[in-house]
């Protein structure tokens, strides 16, 4: 029996138990991983950025858990001396008809706390200095890092705090009791007072095993990188970031420095035939059939045919790929990118066909379900393991119970 199931072993789980056993330190907590390694999806293929908190709508989850989250993941960095370097970032304009998004992007970085200037072509340039642009932005606070390294120093926090952690273990059916759910996987049961699911690309069918409706859908993006090569790295001195479309939630083609000093440029963003599927060639029939099947669905593709289209042909031809990158940098010539990993974006779609822009957090009765935590959940991972902890009752009330419905 533990007091606290955590569900799912990337960035937004492991902070989860971490804060719960900072805020219940006599609770029993465990984690459950269904892969053999922390992070092994969205947390181990993003683009490993500290976000400042820039794009989000003011007053909603992600402004208020990005802008927290970017000052404490830095501190936790210090503190554990993970390393990260605050190097700050453009975003530009290209094209006339960007120059308004591009006000409207600086007043509300300036809303929502971010330290940002408003910058011309030739301040641009001193700063990138092969760059193409009319005008940008300078944001200070945007910084990198290795988040897989995060995750193992928060596991091994939770290890340190009492926590169990296990690996190679898959929830496969829960039996919710009046006082307890019953958890069933490949790894034995397990049973618990209260349930954390933090299942990120598996969220939605965790939530409804724990009897929740969510009211949105997990559709999978994958996101396809380039790199440049090394010869070609000069290019790009920090991050540099195209005025992003504000009805489409993905920031479009941009150039990031990783932590290891290799150059990312990407991603685009098409669907995914798997929840998994890194690769164009990945398919599941039932992944497939989910998307395929929820109205929804079709209601957004409509709306966005325009804009998908252009993706998946960014996809399939490197030629395309390559000329987004040259509204950038127009030195960047295709011989100089090789293609680098892949990663795929959980994005939750309501029933109505809206994309989830914000976090999108469920409580059930004994239970909080992580139903949309995409980017910036890293960056916030910190903020959003405390917010959920602070929505656990009182733990003297879960020490109380007595679960008289188990006959196992």
């Amino acid at each position: 029996m533990y007091d606290f199931l955590v569900i799912g072993g990337g960035i937004v789980g492991l902070s989860s138990a971490m804060a719960l056993g900072q805020r219940f330190p006599d609770a029993r907590i465990a984690v459950l991983e269904k892969e053999a390694q922390w992070a092994h999806h969205q947390t181990g293929n993003n683009s490993g950025v500290i976000h400042s908190g820039i794009y989000y709508k003011p007053g909603s989850l992600k402004a208020k858990l990005c802008q927290t989250g970017c000052d404490s993941i830095i501190k936790f960095c210090q503190i554990h001396e993970i390393p990260y370097d605050v190097c700050g970032k453009v975003i530009v304009a290209t094209e006339p008809s960007e120059l308004g998004r591009l006000d409207a992007l600086y007043q509300r970085g300036l809303e929502n706390g971010v330290k940002v200037v408003r910058l011309t072509s030739q301040q641009v340039r001193e700063i990138e200095p092969h760059v193409n642009c009319l005008a940008g932005i300078r944001v200070f606070s945007t910084g990198i890092v290795d988040y897989k390294q995060v995750c193992q120093k928060y596991a091994e926090l939770i290890k340190r705090q009492g926590g169990q952690l296990y690996l190679n273990t898959k929830v496969e059916k829960i039996t919710v009791l009046s006082n307890s759910q019953i958890l069933e996987t490949n790894n034995g049961t397990f049973e618990t007072k209260f349930l954390i699911n933090c299942a990120g690309l598996h969220s939605d069918r965790v939530a409804k095993l724990d009897a929740i409706d969510p009211q949105a859908k997990i559709v999978p993006f994958r996101g396809e990188y380039y790199e440049l090569k090394p010869e070609k790295r000069y290019l790009v001195k920090h991050l540099i970031y195209p005025v992003p479309n504000p009805n489409f939630p993905f920031l479009g083609v941009h150039f990031t420095r990783m932590i290891d000093g290799s150059i990312h440029a990407g991603p685009n963003a098409v669907l995914s035939f798997k929840r998994e599927g890194y690769h164009k060639t990945d398919f599941d029939l039932r992944d497939f059939a989910d998307v395929l099947t929820y109205p929804a669905f079709w209601k957004l593709a409509i709306k966005h045919a325009d804009e998908g289209m252009r993706e998946m042909i960014r996809s399939f031809f490197k030629t395309a790929f390559v000329h987004s990158l040259q509204r950038l940098i127009p030195e960047v010539q295709a011989e100089d990118v090789i293609p680098a990993h892949a990663g795929v974006r959980a994005q939750a779609l309501m029933n109505d066909g809206k994309l989830v822009d914000d976090f999108l957090i469920v409580k059930g009765g004994r239970s909080v379900h992580v139903c949309n935590a995409p980017s910036p959940a890293a960056t916030s991972s910190l903020e959003i393991g405390k917010a959920i902890a602070n929505q656990i009752p009182d733990f003297s009330c879960l020490k109380t119970v007595v679960n008289t419905e188990k006959t196992r």
